[in-house]
């Protein structure tokens, strides 16, 4: 297993982040979901993609896992 290396807050900061705190079954909801529509540009899905991939990420630090994917 991976060591889990905690996240900087000064680091993320610097890259204009901010935290946010959600409940597991929330994140492992927001990393499935995909709610772009047909017609969606190349900067919506992939601003879809990056926040479906950190959901997925965050339950997998904390040990949730998912399988997200996208329709």
């Amino acid at each position: 297993m991976a060591e889990v290396v905690p996240t900087n807050p000064q680091a993320e900061a610097a890259q204009g982040r901010v935290a946010l705190w959600l409940d597991s079954e929330d994140l492992r909801w927001l990393a499935r979901h995909c709610c772009c529509p047909e017609d969606a540009s190349r900067e919506v899905r992939e601003r879809c993609d990056r926040l479906r991939f950190r959901a997925s990420a965050a339950l997998h630090k904390h040990g949730s896992g998912t399988d997200a994917t996208c329709g």
